[in-house]
């Protein structure tokens, strides 16, 4: 979801669940209101350079807003994920074994992105695994929908998201000018984030590249178009050919550690090294330590490429699990010391049994996909109720083994 911090400043609330009632209750009045809003848009779009035939085709058929993204739009999960949950759903035996299938079937593309922009094409796998699950979401209709549709419902029943829906729309107006698209093919998640590595219309216009040279730059059915435009997002953001974006560290068992960048060479002075026991490339470099885990957990020294994938998703989580992953799928290895998790971790083809267990048993209703979410946490909290275990809703060995007795 590229930028999606940007997104996710501009919070939803109480004004956008109001306006959702409003609008499931009194559909005709909601539909008349919006193709107002739409037609005082157009004067808009104009002043924007957008001509008539433009507008008229990006809307034909959108005639009323899109009361999923409003809900998508105002609900806030009261679940706040610790910091493994983050890395297990992202990090692991999957999404490593189809990065590596993808790194073969793509290496042609990779090696001329590779030259032409000097980004890292592990690093560009893992973005296509964060972003799109290599574009298997594209596949699902009930997660892709109408970009044009979703920011002008943005835009009209959301107050607290207009300016920047009303800002997309224009810039999504712009891509179907151009031609690199046609309308019914502009589809993207509930906030406008489109194609294979989820750029939202802004950053496309900003970043997009047609590097398999059909005169379009197609991030929705170019494999190649949507690495080489993550990889110019980069480049352009400062990415340091190669470099690592950090290392993992062993921390000195006691006294207080600075914030702040300094040297590698520095932090090696305080007791720090590499968690591999490997010397490190280039002492002189700069670097920032962080444990999101705290003390106990894995820690790392970030170098200036991890502070360039924030350009990405401006989120330390998100910018360490591209990089974890772009490491496994790379074959460096995983981390020396992992997260600190309450329970015994399961495999991913664990989770999948885990989830498939559950679901016929009466307790899940949703997807199995090995990735442990709300629905997931939910079934295996009543799971554990029932059996009388504490409830938690951890996705442990202890649940999966308890389930296989049953």
């Amino acid at each position: 979801m590229i930028i999606q911090n940007r997104i996710n400043r501009i919070t939803g609330g109480a004004a956008a669940l109001s306006l959702a009632l409003v609008l499931s209750s009194v559909p005709a009045l909601a539909d008349a209101g919006f193709k107002r809003w739409v037609a005082d848009f157009r004067g808009v779009a104009a002043s924007s350079g957008i001509n008539g035939a433009t507008f008229d085709r990006a809307f034909r058929g959108v005639d009323a807003p899109d009361p999923e993204v409003l809900e998508k739009a105002r609900f806030q999960p009261e679940f706040k994920a610790p910091v493994w949950d983050y890395f297990d759903n992202r990090v692991h035996e999957q999404s490593v074994s189809v990065g590596r299938q993808m790194a073969k079937k793509w290496k042609p593309w990779l090696d001329k992105i590779e030259a032409r922009f000097g980004v890292d094409r592990h690093i560009l796998l893992a973005i296509w695994s964060m972003e799109s699950n290599y574009g298997e979401i594209l596949k699902n209709d009930k997660v892709m929908r109408n970009v044009v549709r979703s920011l002008a419902t943005l835009g009209y029943a959301d107050k607290r998201r207009a300016k920047f829906a009303n800002t997309q729309l224009i810039a999504a107006l712009k891509i179907l000018q151009r031609g690199d698209i046609d309308e019914s093919h502009l589809t993207g998640s509930w906030a406008g984030a489109m194609g294979h590595t989820q750029f939202i219309p802004t950053s496309y216009i900003a970043y997009a590249v047609d590097f398999d040279g059909n005169g379009k730059r197609d991030i929705w059915n170019s494999i190649p178009d949507a690495l080489a435009t993550a990889a110019n997002l980069l480049a352009k953001n400062g990415w340091q050919t190669g470099k690592t974006w950090g290392f993992e560290v062993a921390l000195p068992a006691k006294g207080k550690l600075p914030g702040g960048k300094m040297a590698i060479s520095n932090w090696q002075e305080i007791g720090v090294t590499r968690a591999n026991g490997k010397a490190f490339p280039r002492p002189g470099e700069s670097a920032e330590l962080k444990a999101p885990d705290g003390r106990s957990g894995p820690a790392f020294l970030m170098t200036k490429n991890f502070f360039v994938l924030k350009a990405y998703n401006n989120a330390d989580k998100y910018a360490l699990a591209v990089g974890l992953l772009a490491d496994e799928i790379a074959g460096y290895g995983g981390l020396v010391n992992d997260w600190s998790r309450p329970f015994t971790k399961l495999s991913f083809d664990e989770k999948l049994e885990l989830q498939k267990r559950l679901l016929a048993q009466g307790f899940y209703d949703g997807k199995v996909d090995g990735k442990i979410g709300e629905g997931s946490r939910t079934a295996i909290m009543a799971f554990q109720s029932r059996a009388g275990m504490q409830a938690d809703g951890h996705p442990s060995k202890e649940v999966l083994t308890s389930l296989r007795s049953r």
